[in-house]
Parts: C-alpha cells; sequence; structure tokens
C-alpha cells in the first residue's frame, strides 16, 4: 500500500540535484551551438536519461531508452512530408489571388489551419505513445497500437466544441480527450484507465470564468460616485487612472484564474487515472503551481540580466539610446548584430534545460499512487513500438517533457 506523499514513504520520489543536471545542461548547449543545432536531438536525450534515472516508483527506477537518431528522424520526417508541402502551397495560394480566385485561396487556406489543428492532436497522441514505449521499469515498457489519427479528429471537434460554447464545455474538452488518450495507453500487458470528470472541476471553471467579469463591474460601479465626488475637470484623470488599474487586474487576475483551474484540472485528471491495482494523485494545489511559475519567470528575469551586462560593457546597448525611426542600430556595423543575437541569445538558451528540470521534479514531488501491484504478473508489453520520435510535437513546439 502507498502511502500520501507528505508521509515518510512515497510511490514517486526524485533524487536529482541540480548540481548534477548543470554540466549537462551546459555540455548540451555548448555542442548544439557548435553544431549549429544538429546536437539538440541527443541533448534532449542526455537530459531524459538523467531525469528518469533519478525518478524512483515504488522499488526501481525509470529508465529512458529513446536515441538522438529517433529524435531527428522523426524531425526529418515531418519536415519533408507535411511542412516542405506546406510551403509549397503557400505559393500557390498566392497565385491564386493574383489571377482573383480569392473564395478559392481563402477556402484552401482554412482547410490548411485546420490540418495544422488536427495535426496537433495527432502530435500529442503520438508523442505520449512514443514516450510510454521508451520509459521502461522493471525491464517493462508502455505504448499503444492506436497511432492517433482518430484522435485527431477529436481534438479538433472537441476543441472546437469547448470553445464556441462561448467557454463552457473546455472543462468537459480538456476532460474527455484526456481520458481519450490515456484510454489507449498500456503498460507491459496492463491497460491503463483514465475517468476523469468534467462535472468536479466545473464550478472551479465556472468561478474563474466569472471572476473578470465581476471584477469588471464591481469596476464601472466603483468609478460612478468616485467622478461624481471628483467634479467634471478631475472626471477624465479618474477615469484613466481606474481604467489603468482595471487593466493591470485584469492581467494579473486572469492568469490566476487560469491557475487556479489547471490546478483542479490536473488533480481531477491524474486522480481519474488506474493501473493494474494502482490509483494515481496529483496533490499540487494553486500555491504550487503559482511557485513554479514565479521560479521559471524568475529565471528568465535572471537570463535577461546576464545578457544585458556584456551587452552593456560592449557597448550594444547605447547604440538603441539615439536611434532615429526606421534606423537600425546595426547598420554601421553588421557584424555587432551577430554579437548581440549571440549574447543575448546564450543565457536564454541555457534557462530552458533548468525549467524543464524543474517542471519534472515538480511532477514526481507531488505525484502520488495508492494500492497494491503484483509484480510477478508484469510481462512485456506486445504493442508496436515507434521508430521514430516525437517530431512532429516538437514541430509545433509544444513538446514537453
Amino acid at each position: 500500500m502507498m502511502q500520501d506523499g507528505h508521509e515518510a514513504e512515497t510511490a514517486f520520489e526524485f533524487s536529482g540535484r541540480w548540481r548534477e543536471f548543470a554540466p549537462i545542461a551546459l555540455t548540451n548547449l555548448l555542442l548544439t551551438i557548435v553544431t549549429l543545432g544538429f546536437y539538440r536531438f541527443w541533448a534532449v536525450t542526455r537530459e531524459r536519461r538523467y531525469l528518469w534515472s533519478r525518478t524512483r516508483f515504488i522499488d526501481d527506477r525509470l529508465e529512458w531508452t529513446g536515441t538522438g537518431k529517433e529524435l531527428l528522424i522523426g524531425f526529418l520526417l515531418v519536415l519533408v512530408a507535411i511542412f516542405l508541402p506546406l510551403f509549397l502551397v503557400q505559393f500557390v495560394l498566392q497565385a491564386l489571388v493574383l489571377r482573383g480566385h480569392v473564395a478559392i485561396a481563402g477556402l484552401t487556406s482554412f482547410c490548411l489551419y485546420a490540418l495544422v489543428f488536427y495535426l496537433v492532436g495527432v502530435a500529442r497522441f503520438r508523442a505520449l505513445r512514443y514516450r510510454l514505449s521508451r520509459s521502461w521499469w522493471h525491464g517493462i515498457r508502455g505504448g499503444s497500437n492506436d497511432q492517433g489519427f482518430a484522435y485527431g479528429w477529436s481534438y479538433v471537434w472537441k476543441s472546437v466544441l469547448g470553445y464556441v460554447t462561448a467557454g463552457l464545455m473546455i472543462p468537459w474538452s480538456m476532460s474527455s480527450l484526456w481520458n481519450q488518450r490515456w484510454n489507449a495507453m498500456s503498460f507491459g500487458t496492463h491497460p491503463i484507465t483514465s475517468e476523469a470528470r468534467w462535472g468536479n472541476v466545473f464550478l472551479r471553471f465556472i468561478l474563474c470564468y466569472a471572476v473578470p467579469f465581476v471584477a469588471m463591474f464591481v469596476l464601472i460601479i466603483a468609478m460612478i460616485p468616485i467622478m461624481m465626488a471628483s467634479g467634471p475637470p478631475r472626471s477624465f484623470g479618474v477615469v484613466m487612472t481606474m481604467g489603468v488599474l482595471f487593466v493591470l487586474a485584469f492581467y494579473l487576475i486572469l492568469p490566476l484564474c487560469a491557475l487556479a483551474f489547471y490546478a483542479a484540472f490536473m488533480r481531477e485528471a491524474v486522480g481519474g487515472v488506474r493501473y493494474a491495482g494502482l490509483d494515481f494523485a496529483f496533490t499540487a494545489r494553486t500555491k504550487h503551481w503559482l511557485l513554479l511559475f514565479l521560479g521559471n519567470v524568475g529565471l528568465w528575469l535572471l537570463a535577461l540580466a546576464v545578457a544585458l551586462v556584456p551587452l552593456a560593457a560592449l557597448g550594444l546597448l547605447s547604440r538603441f539610446g539615439d536611434l532615429r525611426s526606421g534606423a537600425s542600430p546595426f547598420a554601421d556595423n553588421p557584424s555587432s548584430l551577430v554579437v548581440f543575437f549571440i549574447v543575448f541569445a546564450i543565457p536564454f538558451a541555457l534557462v530552458g534545460p533548468f525549467i524543464r528540470y524543474r517542471t519534472w521534479s515538480f511532477g514526481v514531488r507531488w505525484l502520488e499512487a495508492h494500492g497494491e501491484i503484483d509484480l510477478d504478473v508484469l510481462d512485456q508489453s506486445t504493442t508496436r513500438e515507434p521508430t521514430q520520435g516525437e517530431g512532429l510535437l516538437d514541430a509545433f513546439d509544444i513538446g514537453a517533457i
């Protein structure tokens, strides 16, 4: 029987240290720069091998068996089979517009956007399938025989339905897609099941949904007596001040509301997953997600500060001081643009691995499992192993550990 994550024994434990991870991140960055980005696929593999190897589930550590070659093949397949044809179609669309076939060009563009939306859904499914197939525990792996094409269509119509109903069906859409994705997976010979209930998070969603509108209404009501007391000469200044405060409050409250809903959704989604006698749970609350988010923002700000110091020392920032409208700060010395980009990009490129490290550590720390599992009945999975990595997911820049 697994105990609660805050007691002595936990089902999941992450024993990684950032001092161990830092050399991996630094060497990955250097090799990626030297190889002009080509080493990126092997860099991802090294990161995952470290994170998986430092993660214990019950009585054994995880093992990542994926390779950089698989990720490279996945990327190349997507590049040749999808993005190259889409790039060529753009010239066809321009030709249609120049010949006056605007309606046909518009319809074709709509179909292309729909296709990309569909491929995003397929990418999410196939990435999960690939990662399960390369994650080993007690010598067995996960996977799925489903190719994810049906899930892609479900992703399209369920997502659209969630938004065309003024967003009120978003909890249903998210829960339904989560269940569909996990119910198609297995680990070893045992299926994974998911029964996340959208009704359990709908009230939290409605509260978050209503907060911006309530805040707007309260602000408008509060402005009336203030404007009357200030008199006509000052009313314009009061309106402007209240407007600025409202915008600031809106962009602060709205993300916090979205974060509160997402925290509740993750607790419900993970809590609905079952596997071979184990019930899973994710216990992170909104405050924990907020601390993760603020920590990540702090890393980005640190990267910005690190980048500004050498830029100021080299005098590259002074070029923006007396810049005329439409002029380029690097017109007299184009090579300084390369220096500016390199100095600015390196700290930000180094932040990414540490954010992935923090996200993985956060997920493992608050993940739990309860129940009993008989290791003697676990057999190797017979599902088909994908021969390439999640290139489609990375192509849409939605990849994550």
